[in-house]
């Protein structure tokens, strides 16, 4: 979800004064780097589960899952470039572990979760490159409240299960639930828009070139939150059929 490093503001004593400042070309090479590692991840603990090996698969998504998280918050509130690679190579592990269970259960789900994706990106891209969206400040306080409360129902919804407790109806496939789905991924996507313009501008005030490190782990982090509910959404239309 949104990220803390990706502030609307930046002090006059982040401006580098000496060496390469942040770029948007340098961010793009170093996410497309992270996707590399996430793909390459990911496609390791699917193949434990082509091959067999459940229970190893089951141990790599679990602990790619824990340990990415623990990364993300590091970075996220530390500002640890060094833990962005660690992070995408869990957050791979994680993925490919779940999406190789929803592929067995809904054939050919991980193909169209994984072109929706890349058709949201590409298209809040072109709806910000085009100013039909702008990131004004009360588009980001929106879409942060928005994040915010989605958060907060899923953790309501993940402490309950200990206690035998669901939110109801969200992870059905009724038709609340599936509206419920669509409009996490809108707003998921439309938090795509904030770190476009984070990148923008931290080139713009020539932000240290660490931040491109920074600008690729927040984009990192939408995207995977964007894959994970199309494929939700994916398996709650084809259970209504």
């Amino acid at each position: 979800m949104s990220n803390p490093i990706l502030n609307e503001k930046f002090s006059e004593q982040e401006r580098v004064l000496q060496g390469e400042p942040m770029t948007v070309n340098g961010t793009v090479q170093i996410t497309a780097f992270l996707g590399i590692l996430l793909i390459a991840a990911a496609a390791f603990t699917w193949s434990r589960y082509t091959l067999g090996y459940t229970d190893q698969a089951v141990m790599l998504t679990g602990a790619g899952a824990i340990v990415g998280f623990i990364t993300a918050l590091i970075v996220a509130f530390f500002r640890t470039k060094f833990l962005v690679p660690v992070y995408a190579v869990c957050e791979g592990l994680f993925l490919g572990g779940i999406s190789a269970t929803f592929e067995a259960s809904y054939p050919g789900i991980v193909s169209q979760a994984v072109a929706g994706t890349f058709a949201a990106l590409f298209s809040m891209l072109i709806l910000y490159r085009t100013n039909v969206i702008r990131c004004s400040d009360k588009f980001r306080s929106v879409i942060f409240i928005a994040t915010a409360s989605i958060a907060v129902i899923y953790l309501v919804d993940f402490i309950g299960h200990f206690f035998n407790f669901a939110v109801p109806m969200i992870n059905t496939s009724t038709s609340f639930g599936i509206g419920f789905s669509v409009v996490v991924v809108v707003i998921a996507a439309l938090n795509l828009i904030i770190d476009f313009d984070f990148i923008e501008r931290g080139a713009q005030n020539m932000l240290p070139k660490d931040y491109e490190w920074y600008g690729a782990f927040g984009l990192m982090v939408t995207i995977v939150w964007l894959y994970l509910e199309i494929l939700r959404l994916l398996a709650k239309l084809q259970d209504r059929r």
